[in-house]
């Protein structure tokens, strides 16, 4: 994948780029692959000679990485802090040409799983939104020294609450074969193991999988009150991805599956495509110089 993007950059030459992957990038295993990365991508131009290994390509990239043409950032995020109902960790590459921009810097998070809490366990807004009663149970353990945190400073945390499935599935109703919603009917067989287990109703999804891990393991279902898990339809996890309900699915529902499981979610990538737009609107704006 990334030789054939670092040629599509080098063949287009565009003013600004966005790529999307995996957080295991991050590994440090994986460091000098992913200076690679950044650094063809910054010079694109610099490309490894017929007979020269990955290790002496990568170290004339780093002697000529002031040279190169494009300005690089490497940002590890989670959708739900872009407003997606999907904790799905992945690393972007944000680039900008340098004749346009001297630096780069990722958009700020919009949505917060603080704000998600002070909704539900302070405010209430959170259940009165969606009509119902707020648990006895309270906040999870992993929570309750947030939310303890919040009460006694009494300091609403800015921006917008994480986007939970509940959320997202508001006013879909079960998967039926008589639902109003194309590509919403049920999916049997859902189960849940150690590691592997659904999502709660009130927090954003797990990440959706594919292939062996999500189909058929138990990332790709819903937590039911009673212990037990089902599955996503087509159309919810459509919606966990940000997808509208007019985007047509053909195929099995393993297949469609697979392919909301390799999916960016919309809301992070408008996110991002946004603050590219905004710079790129920003440098081309005339400078007002001082008489």
């Amino acid at each position: 994948m990334w030789p054939e993007a670092v040629r599509a950059v080098r063949d287009i030459e565009p003013k600004a780029f966005l790529f999307e992957n995996v957080r295991g990038l991050l590994r440090p295993k994986f460091s000098e692959h992913l200076d690679w990365i950044r650094l063809s991508l910054t010079n694109p131009e610099l490309e490894q000679l017929p007979l020269e290994d990955r290790g002496k390509h990568l170290t004339r990239l780093r002697r000529a990485e002031l040279a190169g043409a494009y300005e690089v950032a490497v940002v590890k995020v989670n959708a739900a802090d872009y407003g997606a109902a999907q904790k799905r960790h992945r690393v972007l590459f944000l680039g900008v040409r340098r004749d346009i921009v001297q630096s780069v810097e990722p958009p700020k998070s919009t949505h917060s799983r603080e704000r998600l809490l002070w909704d539900q366990w302070i405010s209430g807004e959170y259940w009165k939104r969606h009509g119902i009663r707020k648990p006895e149970k309270g906040p999870s353990s992993a929570d309750v020294r947030t939310v303890e945190q919040m009460r006694r400073s009494k300091d609403k945390p800015q921006g917008l609450p994480w986007r939970t499935v509940r959320d997202a599935l508001a006013g879909l109703g079960n998967p039926s074969g008589k639902s109003d919603f194309e590509n919403h009917t049920p999916q049997l067989g859902a189960r849940s193991y150690p590691g592997h287990t659904g999502s709660p109703a009130d927090e954003p999804s797990k990440a959706l999988k594919a292939g062996v891990h999500g189909v058929p393991g138990g990332e790709n279902t819903l937590a039911l009150p009673d212990g037990s898990v089902r599955y996503f339809s087509v159309r919810e996890a459509a919606r966990l991805q940000g997808l509208p309900d007019d985007y047509h699915f053909v195929g099995s529902w393993s297949e469609n599956m697979r392919q909301l499981g390799n999916a960016a979610p919309v809301q992070l990538a408008e996110s991002f495509g946004r603050h590219l737009m905004g710079i790129l609107e920003r440098a081309s704006k005339p400078q007002r110089h001082a008489a």
